[in-house]
């Protein structure tokens, strides 16, 4: 690339507004991270609340011997084997089904187990763990695609400019080349051959 020498014989310096237009968009990104991941914990931590109000732990005795898990049970991030079990809800009612258990629990075992206010198994309230993994990858995804976006635009919008830069390069070279390589003066006395 030919850079124009200015008076002095150096070259003008470079502006970095492309370095400058992506540090801005990383920092746009970056906030829309944050507030989405602040945006997330703070719902999910309200959700939880509000389950954590119709959850209760129950202990439940096992009136049979674990089943093996199959490939559909899966409970959380490890299969879980299903017994049948007998507990009581809050309400001393006495409430009998099949329950998630470590594999090979045998009959008679007390396992802990979470109950909706009607006595029936239910999912536990999320933790902070899970809030904060939620929360986290939720920042991640809306900062990557803020980033994404924004850089991509950066750079079409500096391309854009650059096609129009060099357009109007052209027009001008059109204008200069002939006087600055002396066509213009021989084209111009040298008459037509047309007769």
């Amino acid at each position: 690339m030919l850079h124009q020498e200015s008076g002095s014989g150096t070259t003008p310096p470079r502006r970095p507004t492309r370095r400058a237009a992506l540090i801005f968009v990383l920092l746009i990104a970056v906030i829309c991270g944050a507030v989405a991941a602040g945006g997330l914990w703070s719902a999910r931590s309200e959700t939880d609340r509000a389950l954590a109000a119709h959850r209760h732990q129950v202990t439940a005795t096992t009136t049979g011997p674990a089943k093996d898990p199959s490939a559909a049970t899966w409970y959380g991030t490890k299969p879980q084997a299903v017994a049948p079990a007998v507990w009581e809800q809050p309400e001393h009612v006495r409430r009998s089904g099949n329950i998630h258990v470590p594999s090979r629990t045998p009959e008679g075992r007390a396992v802990t187990i979470w109950v909706d206010d009607a006595g029936y198994p239910a999912r536990p309230p999320g933790s902070a763990a899970d809030r904060a993994l939620t929360s986290m990858s939720g920042g991640v995804a809306a900062a990557g695609v803020t980033g994404v976006t924004g850089a991509a635009l950066v750079l079409l919008v500096r391309r854009r400019a650059e096609v129009h830069r060099l357009a109007a390069w052209e027009r001008e070279w059109e204008q200069v080349e002939p006087v600055w390589s002396g066509r213009l003066h021989r084209d111009s006395g040298a008459g037509n051959d047309d007769d």
